[in-house]
């Protein structure tokens, strides 16, 4: 068997080639996948979330590889229907359906996925950033910031309930386009039909693709790529014409009579003649000659931005509602897919404002103005509302009780990295700075309160004792700062304060960074050593795992066993251990019992 690298190398150049997928279901036979698969997805914080049965990460082996490529080598293999959970919608109040899959359906999973994004990868549309490797929101904000000048229109697509109601027929006929390998394909096909059981009853699932699921992603983009085709191929060059612009009669009559003017020195007469002209667009925004429009797609969400009259932006839209139905058998929302006058009004995509600037008195250096047309990506009030909702109450920053049993050093780490998050997801905002100073503001009132109230002392002390001031980029700038000191090692700094603000316009945040795979991961190559890591026999291993490192903090007696020692030592989740040591920690039976209910599967 080929490594597996080698392997998705030569997939990726079939694909890069436009060639078809032959025989493809023999590499579900390569051991090499499996733990390239396991090396990428057991650190997930799903790995330890049971499905319907009691299965996860925690004792894996190369025993559960070979037993999955022996029933997929006979057609054996049968997926298990997911667990449903419903989780909240962002900013909203309605629920989510979340399937929760076994852990031997992860791991095949992953797998397929391994396959299907190396084939599919160098075919997908350069709009498209949603689930793909070095791409993501930040790479879609950025291109339509950089390319989108002069944008008139937004049209704001909206697909309901999109992974809700994926039709199988079609997704399956898609991939048999280029896929020509049938065990393959009914081997997808059985997992999209595989069901889910929630409360305690099995649910067949005619259409939707697997939410919560490995997989899911990568087939979503295989699905909708055929909307990147219509759009590339048939509203594009129809909505694509023209050079440029003509001049503006109106603004070459003003220019030439400035230039009479000056050559009869009526200076009061060239001033108000100027005025005026700095008013006017250089070239005809109304010429019906010229066209343009683009196109982002982030997974389900798509924007258009077009340069023309409202009545084709509205032609548009019908032909792309029309093309989701007839073809995709997708429905659009007509209340959600939204046409928004580009230099009035804001589109929102991604948790952006997406808008056009038009300000006459800004200038370049030149004395040009440059600014006029050019995209402007701005923080939602609405986002800086509900993130001060967060730490506040009645309007007014408070403590978070829940957070007063940490130590001193979590607490304001926690804070640092809620902040953090917003501050780096919104850097390309050019009013970066003036909405999440008051976010900033609440955000440091709720946490020295919060530690006021930890200690009993008062706001003021709080400043007192953790205050400080720390170089950064941008200068000194005073800071909350705390230190844990450890023997031999440098100190943990926990510290509030001190991010900037400032507008990131090439900032770049990927959702999926592109992993490179030289060689195999550590815990791999430990598992492929077979060798016990608790008492040295050389045998069958398992990998024993646990949640959070934390856990192995808590000790229910003064002596903590050996096995915890070792993992606490090595600040390693897993631990390579024989069939009679895994069995013996699960059993209490390794130093006393010590596996805590928070280790254990859930």
């Amino acid at each position: 068997m080929q490594s597996a690298n080698a392997t998705l190398n030569i997939i990726r150049e079939r694909g890069r080639k436009g060639l078809p997928l032959e025989r493809i279901y023999r590499q579900l036979f390569n051991r090499d996948l499996y733990l390239m698969a396991y090396g990428r997805i057991y650190r997930n914080h799903g790995a330890m979330t049971q499905g319907v049965t009691l299965e996860t990460v925690d004792g894996m082996s190369l025993q559960k590889i070979d037993a999955i490529i022996e029933a997929l080598r006979y057609e054996r293999y049968q997926w298990t229907a997911v667990r449903r959970v419903y989780i909240e919608k962002k900013n909203s109040k309605k629920l989510r359906p979340l399937g929760l899959p076994t852990w031997s359906d992860k791991l095949l999973q992953e797998v397929i996925r391994l396959i299907l994004e190396a084939f599919y990868e160098p075919t997908f549309s350069e709009h498209s950033h949603g689930f793909r490797p070095e791409r993501g929101c930040h790479t879609a904000l950025t291109e339509i910031r950089q390319k989108w000048v002069g944008t008139a229109w937004f049209i704001e697509g909206d697909i309901r309930a999109c992974f809700d109601t994926v039709n199988h027929s079609l997704l399956i006929s898609i991939l048999a386009e280029r896929i020509h390998d049938q065990r393959f394909l009914r081997l997808i096909n059985e997992l999209l039909k595989a069901g889910y059981v929630e409360q305690r009853k099995n649910h067949r699932t005619l259409s939707r693709t697997p939410q919560g699921s490995i997989i899911s992603p990568i087939l979503s983009n295989i699905y909708l790529s055929k909307l990147d085709t219509f759009v590339e191929e048939t509203l594009l060059p129809r909505y694509n014409h023209g050079s440029k612009r003509k001049d503006n009669p109106v603004y070459a009559s003003i220019a030439k009579r400035i230039r009479k003017l000056k050559k009869q020195g009526d200076r009061k007469g060239v001033k108000e003649a100027r005025k005026r002209l700095q008013r006017l667009p250089s070239v005809n925004p109304c010429d019906l000659n010229y066209r343009r429009l683009r196109y982002v797609r982030y997974a389900d969400d798509t924007l258009f931005g077009f340069c023309g009259p409202r009545e084709e932006a509205e032609e548009i839209k019908q032909r792309l509602s029309q093309f989701l139905r007839d073809t995709l058998k997708l429905e659009m929302s007509q209340e959600k897919t939204l046409i928004t006058h580009a230099r009035t009004e804001t589109a929102r995509f991604l948790g952006y404002e997406v808008t056009v600037i038009q300000d006459d008195h800004l200038r370049d250096q030149t004395g040009r103005r440059a600014t006029n047309g050019n995209i402007g990506l701005e923080v939602p009030v609405d986002v800086i509302k509900t993130k001060c909702r967060l730490y506040q109450q009645r309007g007014k920053p408070i403590h978070r009780k829940a957070l007063t049993h940490n130590t001193d050093f979590s607490i304001i780490a926690q804070y640092q990295q809620e902040y953090r998050g917003v501050v780096e997801y919104y850097q390309l905002a050019h009013n970066l700075s003036t909405r999440l100073s008051s976010l900033r503001y609440v955000m440091e009132r709720s946490l020295v309160k919060t530690l006021a109230c930890k200690f009993k002392i008062s706001v003021p002390q709080v400043y007192k004792r953790y205050g400080t001031t720390t170089k950064t980029p941008d200068g000194p700038r005073k800071v909350l700062e705390t230190r844990v000191e450890r023997e031999g090692k440098k100190p943990l700094i926990a510290q509030w304060g001190g991010i900037s603000l400032k507008w990131q316009k090439y900032a770049v945040l990927n959702d999926n960074p592109q992993l490179i795979w030289n060689k195999r991961a550590e815990l791999v190559q430990r598992l492929l050593a077979q060798t016990c890591e608790l008492c040295g026999l050389r045998a069958r291993a398992d990998v024993h795992h646990i949640r959070a490192l934390k856990d192995l903090e808590k000790p229910e007696r003064a002596e903590r066993p050996k096995w915890i020692k070792i993992m606490a030592a090595r600040r390693r989740k897993t631990l390579i251990v024989c069939e009679n040591c895994h069995n013996a920690i699960h059993g209490g039976r390794v130093d006393g019992s010590y596996l805590t209910k928070s280790m254990t599967p859930s």
